[in-house]
């Protein structure tokens, strides 16, 4: 058997996680898809597939062979386009994921952006929380927030998003502004799960020492816009990253306070598989993403407004 062939059945096993939709996207039965990934198997002398009767993942060793099979593959795609003077056009599908409020808000609006200069492009975006497994689930690029895990993906840092405190006019009128950190031991803070540092924030004073305060609210989530949407009607103060909460801070419906200290910003990446080259595709997406958060992000105007 070809082992190019073999390589891309495989692969598109891995994406699909069943030999009949593999069989079915590449135009082959489902017993010749199975022969090919036996045949890879029977060659290295490992298995490369669990198999059981109601789904298939991949082993450790399948793992890392389908990141070099990506690899290859992808590298052959790329030598043909250059040989046919198609490499710098970006072409073809472009698969991503996202967080939730960030694609949303900010990567949509970017795609259709991108997608009306580059009408050759199609555009797959899986919108969720939580942790992606970019190679296995043959993803071009994963938009990611926080700290990263060590791995073997190519990270590209694209922003810095500040945490800041704050709350709604409504809110002030009541209760008052908290003048400083310690003061939010009186205040209703409402608690996101979704985010360090919990029920305990974490600020840097003026002079850089640490400042850590214990809040308690009546309402908590492991998401942010709950909490943005309480807050926004009064509800109590929140912690939260201005790629979040700019637009309302730019229009007023919340306001920002205890400014003078400073909570960890939240870092923005796009990470992606090794590649000696990368795609048109992907290349100059990043780029363009990359372009409209440089070097200030737009949702921080709010700060100039």
């Amino acid at each position: 058997m070809d082992k190019l062939t073999s390589m891309k059945v495989f692969a598109t096993v891995a994406k699909s996680g069943s030999f009949a939709a593999a069989a079915k996207d590449l135009g082959i039965s489902r017993a010749m898809a199975t022969k090919h990934v036996m045949h890879l198997e029977n060659t290295l002398g490992v298995r490369l597939l669990n198999r059981t009767t109601r789904r298939i993942s991949l082993t450790e060793a399948g793992a890392s062979y389908l990141e070099r099979c990506l690899q290859i593959l992808e590298d052959i795609e790329e030598t043909e386009l250059a040989v046919t003077q198609l490499h710098t056009e970006p072409q073809g599908l472009l698969r991503m994921s996202t967080p939730p409020f960030f694609g949303t808000f900010h990567l949509a609006p970017t795609i259709a952006a991108y997608l009306a200069q580059h009408p050759k492009v199609r555009v797959d975006l899986m919108v969720r929380g939580g942790t992606v497994d970019v190679v296995s689930e043959g993803l071009d690029l994963a938009i990611c927030l926080g700290e990263l895990p060590d791995s073997s993906l190519i990270a590209r840092k694209l922003a810095s998003s500040p945490r800041i405190v704050c709350g709604a006019s409504s809110y002030f009128e009541k209760h008052g502004i908290p003048k400083t950190p310690q003061d939010l031991k009186h205040h209703n803070c409402l608690i996101n799960w979704g985010f360090e540092p919990h029920d305990h924030w974490k600020f840097n004073s003026p002079d850089g020492e640490p400042i850590v305060v214990k809040v308690s609210g009546t309402m908590q989530a492991n998401t942010a816009d709950p909490l943005r949407l309480a807050s926004i009607h009064g509800l109590g103060l929140v912690v939260l990253p201005t790629y979040i909460v700019g637009q309302d801070l730019r229009k007023e419906r919340l306001q920002a306070v205890l400014e003078d200290y400073a909570l960890p910003s939240m870092d923005i990446y796009a990470v992606y598989p090794h590649r000696r080259h990368l795609s048109a595709k992907v290349r100059t997406f990043l780029d363009f993403l990359a372009e409209r958060l440089h070097p200030i992000p737009y949702w921080e105007d709010w700060r100039v407004a």
